[in-house]
């Protein structure tokens, strides 16, 4: 789980010491708050913001940390910033470009709901383990079989990755180097090796398991059970930006 736990920052803080369960139910509340907010109500984005804030001071995740890992967010930073370009609508003039009205709203709608929920899901690996996670959707009845699925797909990625990186070498070792569209073949079969070792690692892999007793569950190897007060806690944060996102559409309806 080396590639997943490169997110996780290991700590003993008390967003640390939430039950994955707790911390995912609040991650997707908050998420749907912060989606459900109106896009004009710019205060209402910053207050989610500094939620995560204290979220992340509480967690001791430093704001560099959060940055570096949002870079995964920049398809849809690339996408936004064309919309004030390509939108109808009235027009407005910035630096003497003109710039669709509704096009900049929609940009800037997507950047802060893409951003904060970016930021959301990073603390919520920040400060819970991989193999916590998987615990936490077993505790919230998510079907077994597709949590097993999710747990070999974290175990076996890096094993994948590796395996890719022989191939590489092993590509370098004999002189080839992708230079241009004639180079397509030669990858084109890597990938189909790759594909063939994987499938036949799988097969391996399950024979094993059948031969010490799987029976299609996994057994559970930590409890996670959570108190009424660490529920509590959970709920915190996603429910004072419920709050905020309701206080912003009376707001809004107010001003109509």
């Amino acid at each position: 789980m080396d590639g997943l736990g490169r997110l996780h920052r290991p700590g003993d803080t008390p967003v640390h010491r939430l039950p994955p369960q707790c911390k995912l139910v609040a991650t997707g509340a908050f998420v749907l708050a912060v989606v459900s907010t109106p896009r004009e109500a710019v205060w209402a984005f910053a207050v989610h913001a500094a939620l995560l804030a204290v979220v992340a001071a509480i967690a001791r995740v430093p704001p560099h940390f959060v940055l570096r890992r949002m870079t995964i967010e920049i398809p849809f930073v690339a996408f936004a910033a064309l919309l004030p370009f390509v939108a109808q609508g009235p027009r407005v003039e910035a630096l003497g470009v003109p710039l669709s009205e509704s096009g900049l709203w929609a940009a800037w709608n997507i950047l802060a709901k893409a951003s904060l929920g970016t930021a959301a899901s990073i603390l919520l690996a920040a400060t819970t383990e991989p193999r916590q996670l998987l615990v936490g959707l077993e505790r919230l009845r998510l079907p077994s079989l597709l949590v097993q699925i999710a747990a070999f797909m974290i175990r076996y990625a890096d094993v994948i990755v590796g395996e890719m990186r022989r191939m590489r070498t092993a590509r370098a070792a004999r002189g080839f180097q992708a230079r241009d569209v004639r180079a397509a073949r030669v990858l084109a079969r890597s990938a189909g090796a790759l594909f063939l070792r994987s499938y036949e690692r799988g097969e391996r892999v399950h024979l094993a398991m059948l031969s010490r007793g799987y029976q299609g569950r996994m057994p559970v190897l930590h409890e996670a059970a959570a108190t009424g007060r660490q529920w509590a806690a959970a709920a915190a944060p996603p429910a004072l930006a419920a709050l905020v996102a309701v206080a912003a559409w009376v707001a809004a309806w107010m001003v109509r």
